[in-house]
C-alpha cells in the first residue's frame, strides 16, 4: 500500500508575484506618502496573497520596497532572495529596467525581445495592473518606471538555465500563475521548451538532451556543441521528445547513464526513479538474447552491466534509441544516443 506523504507541502510565491508586492508598496510610499507594514496582490487566478516588506527607501522622486520570497517547500534557488522595485515617474505608461541581479534577455526565442530586461510577460501585465490600480486610487497618471532587482542575482543565475538561454547579468521574474508549486515538474519542462525555442531561433540544427552534468559534458565535447544547444534534460526525457517533435530541430542527441537509458529503451519517459524503474526480467532477456553473462539476479542496470560487458550496453543504446525515434514520429528528425559511465567516458552509442 502506498504511503501517504506525512504533511502537505507547502506553497509559495514566485519572484513575479513578489515584484508586484513590492511594486504596490512602493507605490504607496511614491504617491501615497507612506509604506504600508503589508501588501495584498490579486494573483491571475484570483488569490490575494498577503506580503510582508522587507525592505524599504524613498529619495526624491523614487520610491522603493523589497518583498522576501518565500517559495514554500520548493526547492528553489531564488527561495530567500529580496525582490526590489524601485518606481519613479516617466513620461508613458509604464516601462521596465533591469537592475541589480536582474538580468537582459541578449537571444531571440524567449516570451521577451533581446534587449528587453528578463521580466516575463505575465509578471509585466501583473505589475501593470497594480499601476493602473493605484494610480486610480491615488489620482495620477500611471506613468511609471519600474526597475526591479535581486541581490545577489548575477551569482544566483548560474544555478539556473538563464546563461545557458542567453539572458545575461541575472535572473528572470518569472511566474504564469504567482505560485510556486512544491516539486513540480512542469516548471523544469517548460525551462526545456524555452531552450528549445532558443535554439530554434538561434538557428541552432543539432541540440542535445541529456541525464545530468556527466553525460551532458561528454556529449557537448563529443560534438563541439555551444552551451544553448544543451538541454538540460533531466529525467524528462518524454517532455523533451513530445516538445521537439512539435517543435523540430534537424538533429538531436540524447544522453546518460546506463540506468536512465535502460528504463527510456523499455518505454518509460520520465526517467526518475521514483516514477519509473527497471525492468530487470526484460534486461536479463535482452542479455541472454545476445547470449553475455546471465544478469538475472543482478540489483541495478549497472551491476547487470558490469557482468555481461559493453555488448549489453550497446543493445541499450539501440533500445532506447528506437523508443527516442518513436516519439520523435514523424517530425524527421535525426536522432542519436550516447551512453555514458560514472566517469563519463562514452561505452555505447547509437545511431551517430
Amino acid at each position: 500500500m502506498a504511503r501517504k506523504p506525512t504533511k502537505e507541502l507547502r506553497r509559495g510565491w514566485t519572484t513575479g508575484a513578489c515584484a508586484t508586492a513590492a511594486t504596490k508598496a512602493a507605490l504607496a510610499r511614491l504617491w501615497g506618502g507612506g509604506f504600508p507594514d503589508e501588501v495584498t496582490i490579486t494573483l491571475p487566478k484570483g488569490e490575494t496573497p498577503v506580503f510582508a516588506l522587507a525592505h524599504r527607501d524613498a529619495g526624491p522622486g523614487w520610491a522603493e520596497a523589497g518583498i522576501t520570497k518565500d517559495a514554500g517547500d520548493d526547492p528553489d534557488v531564488t527561495h530567500g532572495a529580496l525582490v526590489i522595485a524601485r518606481v519613479a515617474a516617466s513620461g508613458g505608461g509604464v516601462t521596465f529596467r533591469a537592475g541589480q541581479g536582474v538580468g537582459t534577455v541578449t537571444m531571440p526565442g524567449l516570451p521577451v525581445a533581446a534587449g528587453e530586461p528578463a521580466i516575463n510577460p505575465v509578471p509585466r501585465r501583473m505589475i501593470g495592473e497594480v499601476v493602473a490600480e493605484q494610480a486610480a486610487l491615488f489620482g495620477r497618471a500611471p506613468d511609471v518606471e519600474v526597475t526591479l532587482s535581486i541581490p545577489g542575482g548575477e551569482a544566483l543565475a548560474r544555478k539556473t538555465w538563464n546563461p545557458r538561454l542567453g539572458i545575461r547579468g541575472g535572473l528572470s521574474i518569472l511566474g504564469t500563475t504567482g505560485v510556486v508549486r512544491p516539486f513540480s515538474c512542469a516548471a523544469w519542462i517548460a525551462s526545456i521548451h524555452r531552450g528549445i525555442d532558443v535554439a530554434r531561433a538561434a538557428g541552432q540544427t543539432h541540440v542535445a538532451g541529456c541525464t545530468g552534468a556527466t553525460s551532458e559534458q561528454a556529449v557537448q565535447a563529443l560534438y563541439d556543441l555551444p552551451d544553448f544547444a544543451m538541454l538540460d534534460m533531466g529525467d524528462f526525457a518524454g517532455g523533451l521528445l513530445k516538445y521537439l517533435a512539435r517543435h523540430p530541430v534537424a538533429h538531436v542527441t540524447i544522453g546518460g547513464g546506463i540506468g536512465k537509458m535502460t528504463k527510456l529503451a523499455q518505454g518509460a519517459g520520465d526517467l526518475h526513479s521514483g516514477r519509473s524503474q527497471v525492468d530487470m526480467a526484460q534486461l536479463s532477456q535482452w542479455s541472454e538474447a545476445l547470449a553475455l553473462a546471465p544478469v538475472a539476479d543482478a540489483n541495478t542496470a549497472l551491476e547487470a552491466l558490469e557482468r555481461a560487458g559493453p555488448a549489453l550496453a550497446h543493445e541499450v543504446a539501440h533500445r532506447a534509441l528506437g523508443e527516442v525515434q518513436r516519439r520523435l514520429e514523424p517530425s524527421g528528425i535525426v536522432a542519436d544516443l550516447v551512453i555514458v559511465d560514472r566517469a563519463g567516458a562514452v561505452i555505447a552509442r547509437a545511431g551517430q
